[in-house]
């Protein structure tokens, strides 16, 4: 499917390289706002791209990254060449972020959205205690642990696959729930959870060990409760070439040594 398109904006990192890049680019294919254009160019790395992503929810507008940045899992290769023709041709992968809400030990209330993950950390040196509830059932009373995620495709071969959580295809209707060194159950290592589900997490002896959680870049401290649900009513697009495609990067990984 070829798509069409009226103008592009680029946007950069502040590195060197994607700065380099931008100029580049504006000086071949023009200078357009961003809130005029219906596609944005990313230039930089994969923290750029969330950014990015987060920007544009629910604007309607589709982002293409190109990678001037370290890792760049969610970007496609750099070149100034044929970009109206690489973007005419992408693939469209439309992203549901998780919602967190989170109340903190004075009672505020914070809501945040999560691309990649939503994340529960150690604030001290002892671990975390956490009440694991899934759909309102209780299913870990005490999880003893140094920190908890959840997940989505997206996400998972990010921080997820770091703390050996497993990698999920894109189109799979699915969140990971993986611990962080977790001590007791000491055998527990996660759980695959249909992604209509609502988890909530409880802080136990919150005072004592302290926790914090993080929805991609956002962090609140000093949680005592966090939910975290897929959000049916916000997306983001994001664009991939069609010869080395977001689901295919996730299979790859799969079978990357």
């Amino acid at each position: 499917m070829v798509r069409s398109f009226k103008s592009l904006a680029f946007v950069a990192s502040p590195s060197e390289d994607a700065q380099n890049a931008l100029r580049d680019l504006e000086a071949r294919y023009g200078l357009t706002p961003p809130e005029e254009a219906d596609v944005i160019v990313a230039l930089g790395g994969d923290g750029f791209m969330l950014q990015t992503l987060h920007q544009t929810m629910n604007s309607g507008k589709l982002v293409y990254g190109m990678n001037r940045g370290s890792v760049g899992f969610l970007m496609n290769r750099y070149s100034i060449e044929d970009l109206e023709d690489r973007i005419s041709e992408a693939v469209a992968n439309v992203l549901h972020p998780l919602e967190m809400q989170t109340v903190d030990a004075d009672g505020n209330r914070f809501r945040a959205l999560a691309i990649n993950e939503v994340y529960l950390f150690r604030q001290s040196y002892q671990a975390a205690k956490l009440q694991v509830v899934v759909d309102g059932r209780v299913r870990l009373d005490e999880l003893i642990c140094d920190g908890l995620l959840v997940a989505t495709p997206a996400g998972s071969t990010a921080y997820n696959l770091s703390a050996h959580g497993p990698i999920l295809p894109l189109e799979a209707p699915l969140l990971a729930l993986t611990p962080v060194s977790a001590f007791r159950p000491r055998r527990w290592r996660g759980a695959l959870l249909p992604n209509r589900v609502t988890v909530d997490l409880s802080i136990l002896e919150a005072e004592k060990r302290p926790v914090n959680a993080v929805a991609d870049h956002r962090e609140v401290k000093s949680v005592v409760h966090v939910r975290i649900a897929q959000s049916e009513n916000t997306t983001a697009t994001i664009l991939s070439d069609p010869d080395h495609s977001w689901s295919d990067r996730i299979l790859s990984e799969q079978f990357s040594n």
